[in-house]
């Protein structure tokens, strides 16, 4: 539980992070709902964190486009069974490619652009339940990830308070690279190196 909650939060975090500052107007939206929420002279608190629709839509879009395990957990049918008019064996170890579902332009409008806004627009239809097979970015069934709720609340507290607290910039002369690293967990190939600048005006919340 440690060890798999802890490279994928921090993955998602730095994907978060990197997309944002991909799209300045993004990080705009989310830090102005931070500061009407939170406030500026008040540091973000695990009760907020339902307090901020648009920072939700940011980490599902996130998971969308960069899911934490692109294949999944892998599944083993106990029976033949049929699926898609393809037969699969009893014992076979099945890797379900969540990260081209999420990408599919037939179940997805504009699939490889970042735009959290269409999860504010869905009227909540997608959840992280795995009941809706065009998202599923936690999994689905008995094998779905059991530890969504802590990935939930840890993603969603961490980049609130990052972006409440800083304003982040790229080292000069340096370009953000958005590649992947394709893996059983899936990272950038270039590490993120921001700059984090404070951005509260009371220096005491920071100690």
């Amino acid at each position: 539980m440690v060890v798999g909650g802890t490279d994928t939060t921090s993955n998602t975090m730095e994907w978060a992070l990197a997309e944002m500052m991909q799209k300045p107007e993004t990080l705009r939206k989310a830090q102005e709902e931070l500061d009407q929420v939170v406030g500026k002279d008040n540091i973000v608190e695990e009760s907020h964190i339902s307090k901020l629709p648009y920072l939700g839509a940011v980490i599902k879009e996130v998971l969308r486009l960069h899911p934490a395990l692109p294949l999944l957990v892998p599944h083993c049918p106990s029976s033949p069974c049929l699926v898609g008019g393809y037969t699969i064996p009893e014992g076979s170890r099945v890797f379900v490619n969540v990260w081209a579902i999420h990408r599919d332009p037939l179940l997805w409008e504009d699939p490889l652009e970042f735009k959290p806004e269409r999860f504010l627009d869905s009227n909540n239809k997608w959840d992280f339940s795995g009941n809706d097979f065009n998202y599923f970015p936690f999994g689905s069934g008995r094998r779905i990830c059991a530890g969504i709720s802590m990935a939930e609340r840890m993603v969603g507290y961490l980049l609130a308070s990052l972006l409440h607290s800083f304003e982040w910039k790229l080292a000069e002369g340096t370009k953000l690279n958005l590649e992947e690293k394709f893996g059983i967990v899936l990272k950038k190939a270039k590490p993120l190196i921001a700059i984090p600048t404070p951005k509260l005006p009371n220096p005491d919340l920071y100690s």
